[in-house]
C-alpha cells in the first residue's frame, strides 16, 4: 500500500473527476487517492466505483446525502488513520489545485507536519478570478490573522498535506465547522497543539467546469469560527513555546 492519500470530496464534479485521477497519477504515481462523494445526483458517485475497478489506487467513500466540505474530510482523515497513511492531502476536485503541486508538497512534509498551499507567497498566484472575490480571500487572510494570530498567508486554502500524527492529535469529532472555515479550524488548532507548519507557494486556477460551492452561509460560518478559535484558546494569539512531542523539524 501506499503511504500518500488524496482525499476529494465530490459533489456533481462527473466532468472533472476521471481527468483529475488522470493527472494526479501521472504527476505522482506512488499515492492512492479517495473520493468522498455526497450522493451525487449526476452520477459522480457511479464513475468513481468504474474507476476504482480500473485502478486500485482508487477508492470510495460513498455518503449518503449533502453534509458539507468538512464533513467530507473529517470521514476521509478517520478512513485514512483507519489504514495507516503517514501523509494526507486535501485537494480540490475542480483542477483549481494543479496536481503537479504534489510532488513539491510532498517533499515538503519530509521536514514539517503540516503543509499549507499558499496563493499568496511572494505574490498572487490566481488566474481567472474576478476581483471581489481576491479582494474577499486577501480580506480574509488579514481578518483571521488580526483575531487569532495565525501567522500564514492563505489561511482559507484546501490544498493541504498533513502527516497523520497531527490527525491523531486533534479529535476530529470536535471539529464543526464546514466551508472555508474548517480550513481555518484545522490549521488553528494544528498550530496552537505546536505542530510545525510550513507555507509553500502554489498556483491556484477558478474551476474550468461545474459550479463554485461558495455561498453567503460559507462566509458567515468562517466569521464567526474565527473568533470562536480566539475564545477556545484562551484568548492567545500564539502557541506555547514548548512544540508538540511528535512535532517534526527540519
Amino acid at each position: 500500500m501506499n503511504t500518500t492519500l488524496i482525499i476529494v470530496p465530490t459533489f456533481n464534479e462527473r466532468e472533472n473527476v476521471d481527468a483529475l485521477q488522470r493527472a494526479v497519477m501521472e504527476a505522482c504515481p506512488e499515492v492512492d487517492m479517495l473520493f468522498v462523494d455526497d450522493n451525487s445526483p449526476d452520477g459522480t458517485g457511479a464513475l468513481l466505483d468504474e474507476l476504482h475497478d480500473r485502478d486500485a489506487r482508487i477508492h470510495v467513500l460513498h455518503r449518503k446525502g449533502k453534509q458539507g466540505l468538512g464533513r467530507a474530510y473529517v470521514a476521509g482523515f478517520k478512513w485514512a488513520l483507519e489504514r495507516h497513511y503517514e501523509f494526507i492531502f486535501e485537494m480540490d476536485a475542480d483542477f483549481s489545485h494543479d496536481p503537479k503541486e504534489i510532488p513539491g508538497m510532498l517533499n515538503g512534509a519530509q521536514s514539517a507536519d503540516l503543509v499549507l498551499g499558499s496563493r499568496y507567497i511572494g505574490g498572487v498566484r490566481v488566474i481567472n478570478w474576478p476581483l471581489s472575490r481576491l479582494i474577499l480571500s486577501r480580506g480574509a487572510g488579514l481578518y483571521v490573522r488580526l483575531i487569532t494570530g495565525l501567522p500564514f498567508t492563505d489561511p482559507t486554502g484546501g490544498f493541504k498535506c498533513y502527516r497523520r500524527a497531527v490527525l491523531e492529535h486533534i479529535e476530529l469529532d470536535r471539529i464543526r465547522s464546514n466551508g472555508y472555515s474548517f480550513q481555518i479550524e484545522m490549521t488553528h488548532t494544528a498550530w496552537m497543539a505546536g505542530f510545525h507548519i510550513v507555507d509553500v507557494p502554489i498556483t491556484f486556477e477558478e474551476r474550468r467546469s461545474g459550479d463554485s460551492k461558495m455561498s453567503s452561509a460559507i462566509v458567515r460560518e468562517a466569521l464567526w469560527m474565527v473568533w470562536k478559535l480566539w475564545f477556545r484558546s484562551g484568548l492567545r494569539r500564539s502557541p506555547r513555546a514548548a512544540a508538540h512531542p511528535r512535532s517534526v523539524r527540519a
